[in-house]
C-alpha cells in the first residue's frame, strides 16, 4: 500500500508537503535560538563528514546517519542538565553532541583511535559520555531502554531531582522490552522521558508494514503514561513539550513519552539515502522531507524576523565548519590503540 494512500494517524505529522514553514519566533530569545541553530549545524556537518569519511574507505565502523533528524536530539538536550543520565541506540551521534559531547571525541572514535570517547574499542555505535550525561549508547535495538528505567530508579533512590532519558526509534517499540519499561516506569513512577524518534522506517521497512497505526504514543496511552506527539522538524516544539514532560518527571509526577514525528535523509546505515531497497522509500519522498529541513526553518525564521543578517548566519555556519573540520584533521592523527587494551577495558575499576 503506498504511503499516499495510506491512512495515518499522526494528523498530518507524516505528510512531507506540511510544516515546511519558517519556525513561529515570536517572544523568543535570539541568543538562546542562535544555541539551538548552531547545535544542529554542528551535528548536521559532523555526519556529513562522516559520511566522507566512510565513503573514502577511513571509517570502517558502521554509521547510522540521523541527518535529518537533529531537531529531535537538540530540543529535548536543551531542557537537560549533566546530572541526568541519558541512553541511546545505534544512531546517538546527534545526542551526544546536543549534550555538548566533543566532535573530536566522536570523529576519534568512529575512526578507531584511542582518543576516542571509547578509546577506539566502541565505534559509532558505542558513545560514552558521562561528564555530559550521556551514558551509553548500543547498537541492540530497545536495549538502553530498561537501562534508563534502572538508570531512573537510581535516581528516584537518591532522592535527587535527576531523571532518566531513553533515546530510541520507532521500531525499538515492537521489542517486548519497551512495553515491559513502559510498565514498570508508571508503576513505580519513575522520573524518565522516552523519546521516540519516529522516523517511520525501521532499518528499510516503512512502519505501514509493521503497524496499524503510524502513531506510537498510542502505547503510552495504553500505560497511562502522559505523552505528547509533536512535528520532530521543529526545535522549538520539541524543546517545549520535552520541559512540559521533564519538568513533570522532576516534580515526582512520574514518566512521560515524547514522540517527535521526523525523516531521516539517509540510508538506515552508511552515507547513501537508500531509495533502491524496493520497500517504498521512494527519492521524491526523500526530496519532499528535505524540503521540511529543521534548520532551513530555524534560519528562515531568524531572517525574517530580522533576528540576524544573512553574514551572521554565514559566519555561524562557517565557523562549525572551521571546528569541524579541525576535528577531523586531529582524529585522524590520533592513534590506534595498542592491542593489549582488549583485555585492559574488558572491566572497569570503579
Amino acid at each position: 500500500m503506498a504511503r499516499d494512500t495510506w491512512r495515518s494517524d499522526l494528523g498530518g505529522l507524516a505528510d512531507p508537503a506540511r510544516f515546511r514553514e519558517p519556525l513561529d519566533i515570536t517572544g523568543q530569545d535570539t541568543a538562546g535560538l542562535l544555541r539551538l541553530l548552531r547545535s544542529m549545524w554542528q551535528i548536521r556537518v559532523v555526519e556529513e563528514q562522516v559520511a566522507a569519511l566512510v565513503v573514502a574507505g577511513l571509517a570502517k565502523t558502521p554509521c547510522h546517519l540521523g541527518i535529518g533528524q537533529e531537531a529531535v536530539a537538540v530540543g529535548v538536550c536543551a531542557e537537560l542538565r549533566n546530572t541526568d543520565r541519558v541512553f541511546g541506540g545505534h544512531r546517538s551521534h546527534s545526542q551526544f553532541l546536543a549534550l555538548g559531547g566533543s566532535p573530536f571525541g566522536l570523529l576519534a572514535e568512529i575512526l578507531g583511535r584511542v582518543e576516542g570517547v571509547s578509546h577506539g574499542m566502541g565505534g559509532s555505535m558505542h558513545l560514552y559520555g558521562a561528564s555530559v550525561g550521556f551514558h551509553g549508547s548500543v547498537p541492540l535495538v530497545g536495549a538502553t531502554i530498561p537501562i534508563a528505567v534502572g538508570a531512573a530508579l537510581a535516581a528516584q533512590m537518591d532522592g535527587a531531582d535527576s531523571i532518566a532519558v531513553a533515546f530510541f526509534g520507532d521500531g525499538a517499540c515492537e521489542e517486548g522490552v519497551f512495553h515491559e519499561s513502559l510498565n514498570l516506569a508508571v508503576v513505580y513512577n519513575l522520573p524518565i522521558l522516552f523519546v521516540c524518534e519516529n522516523n517511520l522506517f525501521a532499518s528499510h521497512l516503512d512502519i505501514q508494514f509493521r503497524q496499524p497505526s503510524d502513531r506510537v504514543a498510542r502505547y503510552a496511552d495504553a500505560h497511562r503514561v502522559r505523552n505528547r506527539t509533536v512535528d520532530g522538524n521543529d526545535v522549538l516544539t520539541v524543546q517545549g513539550a520535552a520541559k512540559e514532560l521533564i519538568d513533570a518527571a522532576r516534580a515526582g509526577q512520574g514518566p512521560g513519552l515524547l514522540e517527535a514525528v521526523t525523516y531521516r535523509f539517509r540510508g538506515h546505515v552508511g552515507p547513501n539515502e537508500d531509495i533502491d531497497v524496493g520497500v517504498n522509500r521512494r527519492m521524491e519522498d526523500v526530496e519532499s522531507w528535505k524540503r521540511r529541513c529543521p534548520i532551513r526553518r530555524l534560519s528562515e525564521a531568524l531572517l525574517a524576523g530580522k533576528a540576524v543578517t544573512e553574514a551572521e548566519l554565514k559566519r555561524l555556519q562557517t565557523d562549525v565548519h572551521a571546528e569541524v573540520a579541525e576535528a577531523v584533521s586531529k582524529a585522524k592523527a590520533g592513534q590506534y590503540p595498542p592491542t593489549a587494551a582488549l583485555l585492559d577495558l574488558v572491566y572497569a575499576n570503579d
